[in-house]
């Protein structure tokens, strides 16, 4: 039974995708997958089976007929059974596509062939059970941020004066470094990528050699700030944070300690209702929320030192 998951389907409105998407991830999902039909959509989720017990799948069906009711939504459909892991490994990854986002990315799942003549930035991904296949809004928005705040770096350079310095950025909550990853596509000299799951670092080293990128630009490791404080030679420049809006409460203080005056973040995982708080917590310890980017009922932080 130890390799026996389960796996969570739900059906609901096209509206609902992310939603049920997060709060999937939030039950204790390891993975994720949505296909969309017409007006509706099924969303899948998959986590161990010593992980939930049959009272906890009720409660998480009503959680998702709660969120519905918010948002005025008919009411989701959720099913489940067990399945052995080597069928979870390879059920989900049928309804994953390549995928562009923002100007200059491209999210191509590495069992599948590269593209042909694609200007883009290819980021070649196999998730494994850590978050971030690029499908879902706060990623998006995340990697549309970075693509934003590292534009006009050349070379993995910031200009300073007359000198350049390397520009060193955190990623806080890597999940498969999809976002470290693209930073340094994008110029950054170096990523510090951390994360409290040991699935999700792994999947960092394993994506990061998929994509050909040198272990001293891009440096993973199990933890979190307080990980990042050992690691860094210098406050960072960049700091890059999709994690739950109360996590990132909780982290603010930690967070600026390791950076500096010039020192920009980007925080995702937040609900819009939820952004006021993340805000005032921010405001609180210097930072200054410069824009606010929303999709659907997410939203993407983009702030500076004060």
């Amino acid at each position: 039974m130890a390799n026996t998951w389960w796996e969570l389907q739900v059906s609901c409105e096209s509206a609902l995708e992310d939603s049920v998407s997060w709060r999937l991830e939030d039950f204790g999902c390891r993975g994720t997958a949505s296909e969309s039909k017409g007006e509706s959509c099924l969303v899948k989720g998959y986590l161990p089976i010593f992980q939930a017990q049959l009272l906890d799948l009720a409660a998480l069906g009503l959680w998702l007929q709660q969120d519905a009711l918010c948002m005025g939504l008919s009411t989701p459909s959720l099913t489940w059974q067990l399945i052995d892991e080597e069928d979870w490994a390879s059920s989900w990854k049928q309804y994953w596509h390549p995928q562009e986002i923002g100007d200059r990315f491209l999210i191509n799942p590495a069992w599948l062939p590269l593209p042909e003549n694609s200007d883009r930035l290819v980021i070649r991904l196999d998730p494994g059970v850590a978050f971030g296949t690029g499908n879902h809004a706060t990623t998006q928005l995340c990697l549309e941020s970075l693509e934003m705040r590292l534009s006009e770096v050349p070379k993995s350079f910031v200009n300073k004066g007359d000198q350049q310095e390397p520009v060193i950025i955190a990623d806080i909550g890597c999940g498969s470094g999809i976002l470290s990853i693209g930073a340094v596509l994008l110029g950054a000299a170096k990523a510090y990528a951390v994360d409290t799951d040991p699935l999700a670092v792994q999947s960092t080293f394993s994506n990061r050699a998929l994509n050909d990128v040198n272990p001293e630009r891009l440096v993973p490791a199990e933890g979190s700030v307080d990980i990042l404080k050992k690691l860094i030679e210098r406050p960072v420049d960049g700091i890059v944070c999709n994690i739950l809006a109360d996590v990132i409460i909780q982290l603010v203080p930690e967070i600026s300690e390791i950076s500096k005056p010039s020192t920009w973040a980007i925080f995702s995982g937040i609900l819009v209702e939820q952004s006021t708080s993340v805000a005032e917590a921010l405001e609180k310890h210097g930072w200054v929320v410069a824009t606010m980017w929303k999709r659907k009922e997410w939203c993407c932080l983009n702030v500076r030192r004060s």
